[in-house]
């Protein structure tokens, strides 16, 4: 039996269980905290996630493997089936984020690599959640929400 929070308490947040990966080496790349921070401000509720950083290898063989698709990309996203929670859905997923494809597209867009990787981390976690963008007024909400949240972190407008 759990105990309930006494009056005017707040209750604890539901548990965000991450794993950072680094399979590439770079000092541009965010910290564990910096990610957990990202998460967190995507989705306050509970979660099991991993975040690893990959270089083009992997990221072309995981979107070939997974969509079919024979190039690296950005982030990817791989959902799977919630848990139900006393406080609501448990979300867990893996996020595969391609290292030399989001500096790149930093570099590109004059961006700090870390506001992109913040972008693409609030990205994956929205996916997560069941957000897309295949169409127009779905990628609207998508990026209105990316950018609600960017905004929280102190980030400026990812479009």
């Amino acid at each position: 039996m759990s105990a309930k929070p006494r009056s005017g308490a707040s209750a604890a947040k539901p548990a965000l269980h991450l794993t950072v990966q680094y399979a590439v080496v770079d000092d541009l790349l965010p910290t564990r905290a910096e990610v957990r921070r990202w998460a967190r401000a995507a989705h306050g509720g509970g979660a099991e996630l991993t975040v690893r950083f990959v270089d083009a290898e992997e990221g072309r063989d995981l979107n070939a493997r997974y969509r079919g698709k024979d190039y690296a990309t950005n982030v990817l996203t791989f959902s799977y089936p919630h848990a139900p929670l006393p406080q609501g859905d448990l979300l867990q997923g893996d996020l595969a984020l391609c290292v030399p494809v989001a500096l790149r597209e930093a570099v590109a867009r004059g961006k700090p690599a870390a506001a992109h990787f913040a972008h693409l981390v609030v990205h994956g976690m929205l996916h997560l959640q069941g957000y897309d963008h295949e169409t127009d007024a779905d990628a609207g909400v998508m990026e209105q929400e990316e950018r609600r949240i960017l905004s929280r972190l102190g980030f400026p407008d990812p479009y």
